[in-house]
Order: C-alpha cells, then structure tokens, then sequence
C-alpha cells in the first residue's frame, strides 16, 4: 500500500485538509511583508545637501538658496550629493550658466536635508544612507535574504530531521523575537545583524509551509494546494502596500508587519505534524493516531489501518535512516534534478526580486505600484492553475521565466519618457515572473522524494536566496550603464528558463518516497489515473475560496 492510497481512504481532500491549509496560509501572507519591506524600510526619499546658514540669504527664497548652493544636474534638477564650496550668486542672474570650474563643486559637508512628504522615516535619512553609503542602504536587503539563505539550509536539514512542524513553531517563535529587536535598533549595525537574523528565522516559513500541506493533500489537489498557498503571497504583497500607505515610520512599520506573526503562533497547535514524515522516519504510532484523527474529521469513520501496516510501508521503502544535502547529488538522475532546479530557482528568485524591488520609474507611487504588482500576481497564479495542469510542469516553469526575461529586456528599449508603455511591460514581466514562483515550489516539491524532501527544498531555497541577495546589490550597477541592471536580470531569467526544459515532467505522477522511486528509469514517466469527477472537483474549493 502506498501514502496516496492512505490518503484516498481517508479522504484526500476533505474538511481536515481545507482547515490544515487555511492555517498555513498565515505565515504565508506574512512571508512578503517582510520579504520585500526593504521596499518600504529603505526608501530613499528626494534630498539635497544641507546648506549652512549665510547671513546674505536672509532676503533669499528657499529657491534661490538652492540655486546658489547646489548644481543642477544635466536634465536640470538639482544635484542630491553635490554643493558649492561657496554661494554662486552670479546664477540669480541667469541659472543656466552653471560653473564650468568643477573645483568649487564638493560632496555634502553638513548632512542632508530629506523631503518627508512620502516618508516619516526611513533607514535612509535615519542614517544618511545616501550618496557614498547608498551601498550600505541596498546592502540591507543583501543582509536580510544571506540569512534566508543560511536559514534555508539550517532549516531545511533540521526539518527534515526533527519533523515539519516543531521547526515551523521555531521559526516563528524566532521571527517575532528578532523582528521585534530590528524595530528597536539604535544603530545601522545592530539593524543589518537582526535582519539577517530575522530572515534565517522567516526561511523555516518559506521552506515548510508548503511541503507541509502538499504532504497531507492527494494528487489530485497538490496542484490546487500550491496556488492557494501563492495566492495568499500576493495577499501579502497588498497588505504591504496598505501598512506601509499607513505607517510613515520605519520602526513602527517592522512592528506592524512583524506582529502578525504571533496570530500564526496561537493557530498552529491544531495542525499536525506530517504523517508522511513520520512513516519515513518509523514513528508509526504517531502518524497512525494523526492519520485516524484525519479519518475522523472527514466524516470517514469506517477507516481502518493498523500501525503494522504502516509499519510495513516504512520497511518496504527502506526510508528509515540518515541523509544529508550530500544524498541530493550522489545518484545520477537525483543530480541532474538538484543542479537544475538550483539554477532555475536562482534565476526564477533573481528576477523576482529584481522585478519586486524597482517600484520607481513606472509613472506610479511607489504605494500603488507595490499592491499593482501584487494584485497582478492573482490572475497570473489562476492562469498557471489551469497551464500546469494542462501542459505541465517543466513547460510552466520554463516558458514563465522566457517570457519574464523577454519582458524586462523590452523595457531596456521602451524610452523613459513613454511611462505608461513601461508600466505595462513592466506588470506584465511581474506576472510572469510571479507565474515562475508559483510553479518552482510546486515543481520541486513533487521532484525531492519524502526522505529528502525537505533537504531539497532548503538546498533549492538557497539557491533562491543567493539570487535574492545579489539582486538589489545589482542595482548599483547602473552607475556603470544605465541598462545594466535591467540586462542583467533579463539574461538571467533566459538562461534558466533554457535550463527548466531539462527536468522531468511532475503532471500526475505519485509523490515519489525513497531515492530508488526518482532513479527508476520510467518514475515520472507513469502517471496516475485521475477520474473526470475528481478532476471536475478540484476548482470547485478554488472557486469558493476566491469569492
């Protein structure tokens, strides 16, 4: 007997599921909030150099002052880094003749002067992360997903080793401490520690929630499980926009985004820990008490295992024992799935953030270009629940990231001035590359077997998490060619999606549970029959959620 016969007999998708699912969709909302704050939390508002009080600009406008004080830039606006060792009065009489002796040009000596209209406060203007320290200032989002990083890791080994759910009660217990403690930094330092440290905690989030309700659904609804879980991604990603449109303030914006973590806590002891996980592990008695409360809640009193047969299960697959990332790359066709799907979710992570992290340039506030390209994500996850299902998985996923590549290389071309023609392309290149994110943590899910799962997952998410962190370091690149940054992400988002063409098909398959299940030569190439009325069944809980 395998799990997905379990699962039938107790009803794949039933009440108990539905509930399950429903309280992992908390953490999932909150993952984005925090994920793309650096949004927010880092916002560099328009600022110029402070000028010195002079006695001769007693009579002068605050216009003239500035005038007098600061060179304009070529397309005439005035310059944020740079000022006149000494007024240019001369310009009062024609400001067009800016100074062509580039010696009495300096950078800023007394700080800056921030226009708070947008902002109350933000990291920026608390700490002058501008000019010369704009580095610092990207580096903070560099600094929060190289602890998601380490954190996909740590957690991915640790879940995988004491079980889904005591990891996931870690990982929030430690994203509330440590999301509190960014909110109360007195210092840059103190800030980019906590937030390094907050985003190991909130990788166990990223990393378990799905696995964990994938690991209690049939086949027939994994599809299902994965776009519900994304869909409330971009639930996230709009109510960021709102708190952020709400709290001016940085420290207060933390706290706003980082409490409700805490209603994810109080939720959480309902669900159980995943009875797949257990088997593969041997602790049958465990998973037969939870596999018998499911039966329960589905109304399938008539369920009847015994642990013996469960027992069984453990035996035949061998899946008891120790594994490690090592186990990911030791056989041939494993290998090939791991060094695949690490560069597709490099490259599906690194356009995604580089998408997600430019909400400048559009023609848009910066509050309603980060809820439109959240609100863009919904239809693109409706559209890839009928596509995966329709032309599969690796088609998906890779034609998804070659249409994201496509559109950020068209705005390249597409001159700033046409704003509107941008903002377009530029949604469109979001939804797309949200599609990919949709469908890679689907897709892998269902390509690791239960053994190595989760191990999968965290080496993956690394890989993820790698092209996070070096995503808004690439920015600073446009210092260099204005297009670079833009050409960098589209060559990316191309080469992996080249590369997603090279993984096996998932469309139907069983759940594979030991590693001898993915190194059999026709694994993913059988398929499991799925009835019409099961399949006609699974939008239905779609639908009803959507309304």
């Amino acid at each position: 007997m395998k799990f997905e016969d379990l699962l039938l007999e107790i009803g794949g998708f039933g009440r108990f599921q539905i509930l399950i699912l429903a309280i992992l969709c908390l953490p999932r909302i909150n993952l984005p909030m925090h994920f793309l704050l650096h949004n927010f939390l880092a916002a560099t508002p328009s600022h110029h150099c402070a000028i010195p009080h002079h006695e001769a600009f007693v009579n002068l406008t605050m216009e003239e002052v500035l005038l007098v004080s600061i060179p304009r830039k070529p397309d005439g606006t005035f310059s944020s880094c740079e000022m006149f060792s000494q007024p240019q009065f001369h310009l009062l009489l024609n400001s067009s003749l800016q100074p062509e002796n580039k010696s009495i040009i300096q950078h800023c000596q007394h700080g800056w002067v921030y226009d708070h209209s947008q902002f109350t406060s933000t990291i920026s203007t608390q700490w002058d992360l501008v000019c010369e320290q704009r580095g610092l200032n990207q580096a903070t989002a560099t600094f929060f997903f190289i602890g998601v990083t380490v954190g996909a890791v740590v957690f991915g080994y640790l879940s995988d080793r004491f079980g889904r759910k005591s990891m996931l009660q870690l990982s929030l217990l430690c994203s509330v401490a440590f999301g509190m403690l960014s909110a109360a930094s007195v210092s840059y330092t103190m800030l980019a520690v906590t937030r390094t440290l907050t985003g190991v905690a909130l990788s166990g989030l990223s990393l378990i929630v799905l696995p964990l309700g994938m690991e209690w659904v049939d086949v027939q609804h994994r599809t299902l499980t994965g776009i519900l879980s994304s869909i409330f991604w971009s639930v996230g990603n709009m109510l960021l926009a709102l708190a952020a449109y709400l709290v001016r303030e940085w420290h207060w914006l933390l706290v706003a985004v980082t409490g409700p973590c805490l209603l994810s806590i109080a939720c959480l002891w309902w669900v159980p820990e995943s009875a797949r996980w257990l088997i593969a592990k041997g602790k049958v008695k465990q998973a037969h008490r939870h596999l018998l409360r499911c039966a329960r809640v589905n109304g399938r009193k008539d369920f009847a295992v015994s642990p013996e047969t469960l027992t069984r299960m453990a035996t035949d697959k061998n899946l008891g024992g120790s594994y490690s990332y090592v186990s990911l790359f030791r056989t041939p066709v494993l290998r090939k799935i791991s060094l695949c799907s690490g560069v597709v979710w490099f490259g599906v992570a690194f356009s995604y953030y580089g998408m997600s992290m430019n909400l400048t340039g559009f023609g848009l506030s910066i509050f309603l270009s980060q809820f439109v390209f959240g609100a863009i994500e919904i239809p693109a996850k409706m559209v890839m629940y009928v596509l995966v299902n329709r032309v599969g998985r690796r088609h998906s996923q890779a034609w998804t990231l070659i249409l994201t590549g496509l559109c950020i290389g068209a705005n390249v071309a597409i001159p700033p001035p046409f704003s509107s023609l941008r903002s377009v392309v530029a949604i469109m290149g979001k939804g797309f590359s949200e599609a990919a994110f949709t469908t890679v943590f689907l897709y892998t899910s269902e390509l690791y077997p239960t053994i190595l799962r989760q191990n999968g997952m965290g080496y993956t998410s690394f890989m993820a998490r790698l092209g996070g962190a070096l995503a808004p370091l690439v920015f600073l690149l446009d210092e260099v060619w204005r297009a670079l940054p833009e050409v960098t992400y589209c060559g990316v988002a191309l080469g992996s999606g080249a590369v997603a063409f090279l993984l096996p098909e998932t469309l139907n398959t069983r759940l594979p549970e030991g590693i001898e299940d993915v190194e059999k030569p026709r694994f993913f190439s059988s398929r499991v029959k799925v009835p019409p009325e099961a399949r006609a069944a699974e939008g239905v809980p779609l639908q009803a959620l959507l309304k």
